[in-house]
């Protein structure tokens, strides 16, 4: 227990746990328009080879889309309501960020995400960048989850050892990453069973 009494700092994933897709019918309609499967056109842009290499910082935002476009056989002029659609059920959980933002002064915040360059402009667009003490992303660094460099980078910059931090996904991998190098680690599921798991690690009064 006395392990626990010495965490500093509380790293968290951003696409998956602090923003998340709460309405699917914009991509759902893409589906259904081009014969995939539920699910299949994040796959395409996240996880295709050119959103592989943007999460790197090897391609741009634009040379995904394009590669997209490409791939589904669909036309320039489906360029700006492909992408409108893609991300317009997406929502911050804004009861998440207040729960991280009461976490300061007594932790430090972090975040590490495989993201596009695009990210950190976005953040703050969104408001949130503030909440973070040191935002990590994939993108900048050329290390993407579940590489244990980009925990370890993200370690560093704050001055924390593995055991004193905790970090938090919804992607299991990166969950056994991140504890395979010392970390204390959190599977996202949903907002409430997360805060109650880290007020118990934190030993947090509800």
């Amino acid at each position: 227990m006395s392990e626990k009494k010495n965490i500093r700092a509380v790293y968290w994933d951003m696409g998956g746990v602090i923003v998340r897709t709460h309405n699917w019918s914009g991509r759902a309609r893409w589906e259904e328009q081009i014969g995939l499967q539920p699910h299949e056109l994040e796959r395409i842009v996240f996880s295709g080879e050119m959103g592989k290499q943007a999460t790197l910082g090897q391609a741009t935002s634009d040379d995904v889309w394009t590669w997209v476009l490409n791939h589904l056989g669909l036309s320039e002029n489906d360029r700006h309501s492909l992408e409108r659609d893609f991300f317009q059920g997406d929502k911050v959980d804004e009861k998440l960020v207040a729960f991280i933002r009461s976490l300061r002064p007594k932790y430090r915040t972090g975040m590490i995400s495989n993201a596009w360059s695009e990210l950190r402009p976005w953040l703050k667009e969104l408001r949130i960048a503030d909440a973070f003490d040191h935002i990590v992303i994939s993108s900048e660094v050329g290390l993407a989850k579940p590489d244990p460099r980009i925990f370890q980078l993200a370690l560093d910059d704050l001055g924390i050892s593995p055991q004193e931090a905790v970090f938090i996904d919804d992607f299991e991998v990166n969950i056994e990453a991140a504890g395979e190098i010392g970390m204390h680690a959190i599977l996202f599921r949903n907002t409430e069973q997360t805060i109650a798991e880290l007020r118990s690690i934190l030993s947090l009064n509800s």
